[in-house]
């Protein structure tokens, strides 16, 4: 199991996970960019939860919140459930996008180091 651990070196955070299994450090190397990342899937969100507000809570057509879309259910339920499943998939993406990314840095490290 990993834990994490921050150290902080002439003001610049090291981000290190700790295996105590194998008692090593293991430097994460992507906290840069999963921050980038992660501020480009929030701004995705606010867009899509935007239109939700803007069309849902009565501030473009009152009566569009109760149009039977799905299942019978109102739009504003629809819109809502989609709200939910769309922030499992991006939290999906992100994950899936960052582990990748940290395999790419940690390769290109255990390169530079002569491939340990």
């Amino acid at each position: 199991m990993l834990y994490p651990y921050i150290s902080v070196v002439y003001g610049v955070n090291y981000i290190f996970l700790i295996d105590k299994q194998q008692k090593a450090l293991i430097m994460d190397h992507g906290p840069a960019w999963k921050a980038k990342l992660g501020v480009k899937l929030f701004f995705v969100y606010c867009a899509v939860y935007s239109g939700f507000i803007i069309i849902i809570i009565n501030t473009v057509n009152p009566k569009l919140m109760g149009l039977r879309v799905i299942f019978g259910q109102n739009l504003a339920v629809t819109y809502g459930m989609g709200l939910i499943i769309l922030a499992i998939i991006m939290g999906l993406i992100y994950n899936k996008l960052c582990t990748a990314k940290e395999d790419e840095l940690n390769k290109a490290e255990s390169a530079a180091k002569g491939g340990e």
